[in-house]
C-alpha cells in the first residue's frame, strides 16, 4: 500500500513506519489521539463515497478544529423498507432486517461498519457512535408480510448490525419486530451478543412452541482482556452462558456464533466455547473467519498494532496468510473460511469438536405452515 494511501485515510504524518503497512506500529504516528477506551476504532476512516472531509491538517490548530465527542447519538430515521433480500450465499439467510443501523457495541471486525458509508458516515467511530434508529421498522414489516406474494421465508433479524444493542433499550423496535412476527407466525431467526434479548423471553417462549424462532448468541473469547477491547460494548462470555441457558430452558432452540476465529488471538478457544454452550443448551453452531473488507482493514491494523504490540506482525501475517497473501477474499465459498494451512486447522477443529459435543446432528427448520395473514382464517399452506 502506498505511503499516499495511507494518509489519504489516516490524514497524519507517517513517522519510522513502513509504508507497505496500512497503520501504525505501536502508534508510531505524529498526532495520534490518545486510547479511548470503551470504543473499538480509534478514529474516522474516510468515506469512500463523499467528495468532501473535515481533517486536522495541523496539531497546533486547535482552535480550528472540533475534538471527537465520545457520546453515543441516536438519529431517527424513517427507511421505505426494511426486509432486504440477501445475495451472498456464505451467510445462511435469505432476507433480513435490522432495526438499527450502525453498533454501539464496538466490535472492531464488525463487516457492518463498511454499509455505515452508504449513510454518508464513516466506518470507524461514526459507526459506534451515531447511530440510526429505524422508527417505523415494526409498521413496515407488517406492510412487507400483508404482501399477497409473500411465502413466508424465514427472516434474520441482526443480519448486519446487532438488534439487542444498547439503543434497544430506549426503543424497543426489536420487540416489536418479534410481536409482528409472533401475530404472522413468521419464522425469524436472531444473531445477537447481548443479554437484553432475555426482555423479550415470554415472546420468544411463544414462538418457540409454535417452531417459528431459533437464536444464535455470538461468543467469540472466554478471555476477558481480549474481549473488553476487541467487542467492548458486549456483554462477557459469562452473561452469554446464562442467555443460552435461560431461553433454551424456555423452549427457544439456541446455538452459538464463533465469530471471526482469528489466529493468534482467539482460535485456540474453539474447543471450551463448544463445549461451554453445549453444557448450557445450544444445539448447532456456525464459526467464520477473520477477513478484513474495506474500511476494516485500517481500523483493525490501527487497533491490533495499538493492544497487541507483543504479536501484533504474527496476527496479521497469519490473517495474509490464510487469503492469498491479502487480508480479505471476495470469493463466494472461501471469503467466509479463509483458506491454506491455518484455516484449515480451525476447520477441522470445528469439525471435529462439532461432532464431539453433538452440534448440527438433528434436521431441523423453521415452521413456514403456520404463516397467516391478520384476519385470513386459514394458513398460507
Amino acid at each position: 500500500m502506498s505511503e499516499k494511501l495511507q494518509q489519504d485515510h489516516y490524514k497524519v504524518k507517517p513517522k519510522d513506519h513502513d509504508a507497505a503497512n496500512p497503520s501504525p506500529s505501536g502508534g508510531g504516528w505524529e498526532g495520534a489521539a490518545s486510547y479511548h477506551a470503551g470504543r473499538g476504532a480509534q478514529f474516522n476512516t474516510r468515506n469512500r463515497f463523499l467528495k468532501n472531509e473535515v481533517t486536522k491538517e495541523h496539531i497546533e490548530g486547535i482552535d480550528e478544529w472540533e475534538e471527537t465527542n465520545l457520546k453515543t447519538q441516536y438519529i431517527e430515521v424513517h427507511p421505505k423498507t426494511i426486509v432486504n433480500k440477501v445475495e451472498s450465499p456464505d451467510v445462511g439467510m435469505s432476507y433480513s432486517m435490522n432495526p438499527y443501523a450502525g453498533c454501539e457495541h464496538g466490535c472492531i471486525y464488525c463487516y457492518a461498519r463498511n454499509v455505515h458509508e452508504y449513510w454518508g458516515y464513516s466506518a470507524g467511530m461514526d459507526f459506534e457512535q451515531k447511530i440510526l434508529i429505524k422508527k417505523n421498522a415494526p409498521e413496515l414489516l407488517r406492510k412487507f408480510l400483508m404482501h399477497p406474494k409473500w411465502d413466508a421465508t424465514p427472516i434474520m433479524l441482526s443480519g448486519n448490525t446487532d438488534c439487542y444493542q444498547p439503543a434497544e433499550q430506549t426503543y424497543r423496535l426489536t420487540r416489536g419486530l418479534l410481536e409482528v412476527c409472533n401475530e404472522f407466525n413468521q419464522p425469524v431467526g436472531i444473531l445477537t451478543k447481548n443479554a437484553w434479548i432475555l426482555k423479550d423471553k415470554d415472546v420468544l417462549q411463544e414462538m418457540g412452541k409454535k417452531n417459528i424462532v431459533s437464536a444464535m448468541v455470538s461468543i467469540t473469547s472466554f478471555n476477558e482482556d481480549l474481549r473488553r477491547v476487541m467487542e467492548p460494548r458486549t456483554v462477557t462470555a459469562k452473561a452469554k452462558l446464562k442467555v443460552i441457558n435461560e431461553l433454551s430452558s424456555a423452549g427457544v432452540r439456541m446455538g452459538i456464533m464463533m465469530g471471526p476465529m482469528i489466529p493468534g488471538l482467539n482460535e485456540h478457544e474453539m474447543q471450551r466455547i463448544m463445549k461451554a454452550a453445549r453444557d448450557n443448551g445450544a444445539t448447532f453452531t456456525a464459526y467464520t473467519f477473520i477477513r478484513l473488507n474495506g474500511a476494516i482493514k485500517f481500523l483493525f491494523h490501527d487497533w491490533l498494532y495499538k493492544n497487541f504490540p507483543d504479536r501484533a506482525d504474527k496476527v496479521w501475517h497469519h490473517i495474509e496468510h490464510s487469503h492469498d497473501g491479502k487480508v480479505n477474499d471476495t470469493r463466494f465459498g472461501v471469503r467466509m473460511r479463509g483458506e491454506g494451512a491455518i484455516a484449515q486447522l480451525v476447520a477441522q477443529q470445528y469439525k471435529k469438536y462439532g461432532k464431539l459435543y453433538g452440534m448440527n446432528a438433528e434436521e431441523w427448520s423453521l415452521d413456514r405452515t403456520k404463516f397467516r395473514r391478520p384476519g385470513m382464517q386459514t394458513s398460507l399452506f
